[in-house]
């Protein structure tokens, strides 16, 4: 399952869990592009409570994508990463490393307060630039 929720103007909410197939990850990502569109300067939360391989279609159905994905990112300066699954967080942290203009931390489950003031501050921050001076 791969839900996606927008919260705010500049906020997009996302869950993933359990298998994907490529009807499951096409449909997912395709709301994910829509739902990005217009965002600028945006925050994401990412919740991963399972995790599964996607499909051999699936993974098809998201390289398809990659052009649109890569313009998605652009749309965000921030995203916090919550699962319990070490080696995710760990892979969080090496695309943070990887992605430029796009903060990325990760935070296990139980952690949502911080995650949540994590990306609050991000919107904080875009709030004192805009301050006359």
């Amino acid at each position: 399952m791969l839900l996606i929720h927008k919260t705010g103007e500049k906020r997009l909410d996302i869950e993933l869990s359990g298998v994907l197939d490529a009807d499951m990850m096409a449909a997912g990502l395709d709301d994910l592009i829509d739902k990005a569109a217009g965002i600028s300067g945006g925050v994401m939360l990412y919740k991963i409570p399972s995790f599964s391989m996607p499909t051999g279609g699936a993974m098809a159905a998201e390289m398809m994508r990659l052009p649109q994905l890569f313009q998605v990112i652009g749309h965000f300066e921030r995203c916090a990463v919550m699962t319990d699954i070490a080696w995710l967080r760990a892979a969080a942290a090496v695309e943070g490393a990887l992605m430029p203009g796009l903060e990325i931390k990760a935070f296990e489950m139980d952690e949502e307060d911080a995650a949540e003031s994590w990306l609050a501050r991000a919107e904080d921050d875009d709030f004192e630039d805009n301050m006359p001076v």
